[in-house]
């Protein structure tokens, strides 16, 4: 206490400094690689951290200074991203059940000859190239495949906003032709917003109806069979699904069976 009683006030304590995290979230953090391509990186000795070459493991904090070699950088460049018109009939991902990956249909013979980009097909682009997201067997439409660390964590990372829109043709009941005029308005609302999966809330979604028999969907999240889980919840049944665009991307005029490179200008 001071001599006249009032409390002697403490000094400010300083904001606590954030923990250090790996330098390969770091990087990905930042945008330069995906967490593989900095473990890569950083054991070809191509990341420097405060001037000093960087090793597996290190730690890193915001004050941090990073630097990635030129050749790093080059070979980031020559990984490609595809566009492709998925047909039913093929998974996203590894083969299952008998049903060969969509990834087989990236040859140069199904290149779109539409595609505005100079690129050219080799085999090499088809080392580490992945689905960047799930479009189930049942369903049609664009399903991005990439070389590219950065645009997989952009579509499919844990904080991913992208937009994904879809056009699903469905039933009520007995009702295949115009299904609208039957369908209770507070069941499109809980399609909106109000339904759960797997124990979790799902996040809102804008969802309208297209025409008579078409619903169009619009989400930020991607669980399995997700659209066509919440429509059995509300008792619609999907008779026909297909992704129309991906954040910016749009499917457009691309056939299907066909792909095409991601344009240097586009950005999802």
């Amino acid at each position: 206490m001071a001599d006249n009683g009032a409390p002697i006030p403490l000094p400010s304590m300083p904001d606590a400094a954030p923990e250090p995290t790996r330098l390969n979230k770091r990087m990905a953090e930042l945008g330069l690689c995906s967490r593989r391509e900095a473990d890569e990186w950083i054991a070809q000795g191509w990341v420097k951290v405060n001037g000093r070459v960087a090793e597996m493991g290190l730690k890193v904090g915001p004050a941090d200074h990073i630097e990635v070699e030129r050749r790093a950088q080059e070979r980031q460049q020559q990984r490609v991203t595809i566009l492709l018109h998925k047909p039913v009939g093929y998974v996203s991902g590894q083969a299952e059940d008998g049903h060969e990956p969509a990834v087989v249909l990236v040859h140069a013979r199904s290149h779109w000859r539409g595609d505005p980009s100079r690129q050219r097909f080799a085999p090499q682009q088809l080392r580490g190239l992945a689905p960047a997201g799930r479009l189930d067997i049942d369903s049609v439409g664009l399903l991005v495949l990439t070389q590219d660390g950065r645009v997989a964590r952009q579509l499919i990372g844990e904080d991913s906003e992208v937009e994904k829109e879809y056009l699903v043709r469905v039933s009520y009941g007995d009702l295949a032709q115009n299904p609208q005029a039957a369908f209770p308005r507070e069941q499109l609302q809980r399609l909106r917003h109000g339904l759960s999966l797997d124990g979790q809330a799902l996040k809102p979604a804008r969802v309208d109806w297209q025409n008579p028999e078409q619903l169009r969907f619009v989400l930020t999240e991607g669980k399995k069979r997700q659209i066509r889980r919440m429509c059995e919840m509300v008792g619609l049944k999907v008779v026909g699904l297909k992704r129309i665009r991906i954040g910016r991307v749009m499917l457009g005029k691309l056939p299907l069976g066909q792909w095409r490179y991601l344009g240097d200008a586009e950005r999802f």
